[in-house]
């Protein structure tokens, strides 16, 4: 056990800052940024030394969506306590039906162009399960730190798909978390959609 422990030491760590990251958004804590940083750059190790090469390089991407998120989440709490709010009572918000179709449009030029590269430029046996899992994973942290409640069901489709995936790849721990992750996307859905609900109230009260 030791030594399975020692060998797997950078996932286990990447494993308990995932779970914190993804707890923390579903709680609309701006600390899930920084500790998603450092999520990131266990699992780009881990997924390199995996042949996740897609994976891999969308931790890379992650890094940068998370500072940009960041700066995002930041900006909204400082407003809402500019305008004398409560935590989160402008906080939540949703994607128009024309976001979602470019947001879908933008997802499947993607899992094209990765499946491809992955396919003609790499040893990847998981060519098109890699490709979906990045794709998707761009496609909903945009949604997240835009504070789209819809992003919570990209996440969920992401979290099926990489259940399987990383399975089928050995990394069990990884796979054990992403199945937590299922339950966690569908407590803080339900969550983000109560918030965004209380928001509205005042508006339907004015109306």
């Amino acid at each position: 056990m030791q030594s399975w422990l020692v060998a797997h030491w950078v996932e286990i760590a990447g494993v308990a800052t995932g779970a914190a990251c993804v707890i923390l958004a579903a709680r609309r804590s701006m600390w899930t940024y920084p500790v998603g940083i450092a999520n990131t750059a266990l699992y780009l190790v881990v997924f390199a030394d995996s042949a996740l090469y897609a994976d891999a390089a969308l931790q890379i991407m992650f890094m940068v969506l998370s500072v940009t998120g960041w700066f995002d989440w930041a900006m909204a709490r400082r407003r809402e306590s500019e305008a004398h709010l409560r935590r989160d009572e402008a906080f939540v918000g949703g994607a128009t039906a024309r976001t979602l179709l470019l947001l879908a449009l933008g997802f499947v030029v993607a899992l094209a162009a990765i499946t491809y590269v992955l396919y003609a430029f790499t040893d990847s046996t998981t060519e098109l399960p890699d490709a979906t899992v990045t794709a998707g994973s761009v496609i909903a942290q945009i949604m997240l730190n835009r504070r789209w409640w819809q992003c919570w069901l990209v996440w969920l489709a992401v979290d099926v798909v990489s259940v399987g995936l990383y399975a089928y790849k050995g990394l069990w721990p990884t796979a054990v978390l992403y199945l937590g992750f299922c339950v966690i996307v569908l407590v803080a859905l339900r969550d983000w959609r109560r918030v965004l609900a209380v928001q509205r109230e005042p508006e339907v009260a004015h109306v």
